[in-house]
């Protein structure tokens, strides 16, 4: 492989080892001012998106363990990488093809493994991680409330009990 060829393959290798997730679309049809703003959506996003060849992200992704994607390197392709929330960037991504119908998800991967191009459609479809994150807090700590209002109950009851008993010896008198 040529030096140049070589480098390319290390770049994107570093990118690849550096990223949690990793999107792949089909770019073509898109205009330069198209993929332009797309780039700048997804920079604000903490994701990157780069136009690459087959041939040398296959090697890079061979060389990481993401062998699995070879389904996905056929036409153009471009990589959308990043090291934070993927639901967040499928949001973006899903906005931006319902608007201009480009690119076409291929695929990706996430924690090492492949994913098809309807499993990104359904993270972009998920509730940020935050409200999944309250969602399951909520979850746990419901029990724990209704335990402490089940006991609430039973002191007021006692309470209750205890005043009736007050009052009925006072007025008794």
């Amino acid at each position: 492989m040529r030096p140049e060829k070589e480098s390319m393959v290390r770049e994107l290798h570093e990118d690849l080892k550096n990223a949690k997730y990793m999107i792949l679309a089909d770019y073509r049809g898109l205009k330069a001012e198209q993929m332009t703003a797309l780039r700048a959506q997804m920079r604000g996003g903490n994701a990157h998106f780069k136009v690459v060849k087959n041939s040398l992200l296959g090697n890079a992704a061979r060389e990481v363990g993401y062998g699995d994607i070879e389904n996905f390197l056929g036409g153009p392709t471009a990589m959308i990488t990043g090291d934070g929330d993927i639901t967040a960037t499928a949001k973006m991504l899903k906005a931006y093809v319902e608007e201009n119908k480009l690119p076409v998800v291929k695929g990706g991967v996430l924690d090492g493994k492949a994913i098809t191009a309807a499993m990104v459609e359904e993270l972009a479809s998920l509730p940020a991680r935050e409200v999944l994150l309250g969602i399951m807090v909520g979850t746990i700590a419901a029990p724990m409330s209704r335990m402490v209002d089940a006991m609430n109950q039973k002191i007021c009851t006692l309470l209750y009990v205890l005043k009736a008993i007050e009052e009925k010896k006072t007025s008794g008198k």
